[in-house]
């Protein structure tokens, strides 16, 4: 797994500019800044494959102290580039889970370029809260979830201030700022 990958940098940007930027997650600034997002690259190019490294990414962030490791960034540019077979990746993703008994301990949140909603039209600007550079699994303490929802309070607001965020971007401006610092 290599951390110091050009992918791993330019995911680490569009946390940066995007998700932090644009404050689609709240609760996103506090690790980015202390440097506790870990940002591994997988060179797996199967499924099964990628099920071994996030098997080692999982144990290594469950192994890891929350003061050095808070949550990690495990980016797949070569495996489930189609958004379905991601997807259903995701119940094998959840099933590793519970094998390793890390189940209410890590949550695996997921992340596409081609990521799309139920129920929403593929070019829908909503589908861009989990639009990323490449295939990304977000591996999340529960315990850093609790504690961020309980400073935060209204939860429930987060998901339509992130819509009408894009909405006022735009498709044309969002395309822009995905692209700042692209090679």
């Amino acid at each position: 797994m290599k951390t110091d990958d050009p992918r791993a940098v330019e995911t680490r940007a569009w946390v940066e500019r995007v998700v932090i930027g644009l404050k689609l997650c709240p609760f996103a600034p506090a690790p980015a800044l202390k440097g506790l997002i870990r940002y591994a690259t997988s060179d797996a190019e199967t499924p099964e494959v990628l099920v071994e490294h996030l098997a080692m990414e999982l144990q290594r962030l469950a192994a890891s102290s929350p003061d050095e490791i808070e949550t990690t960034l495990l980016i797949h540019p070569r495996a489930l580039q189609d958004f379905h077979d991601f997807n259903d990746f995701l119940e094998v993703a959840d099933e590793l889970l519970r094998g390793l008994r890390l189940e209410g301990e890590i949550q695996i949140a997921s992340f596409h370029p081609q990521y799309q909603f139920a129920g929403t039209e593929p070019d829908d600007i909503g589908n861009a809260t989990n639009r990323s550079p490449y295939p990304t699994l977000h591996l999340l303490r529960e315990e850093s979830i609790s504690r961020a929802i309980d400073s935060f309070g209204d939860t429930g607001s987060i998901s339509t201030n992130n819509l009408a965020t894009l909405e006022s971007l735009g498709s044309a401006g969002l395309r822009a700022l995905m692209l700042v610092g692209s090679p």
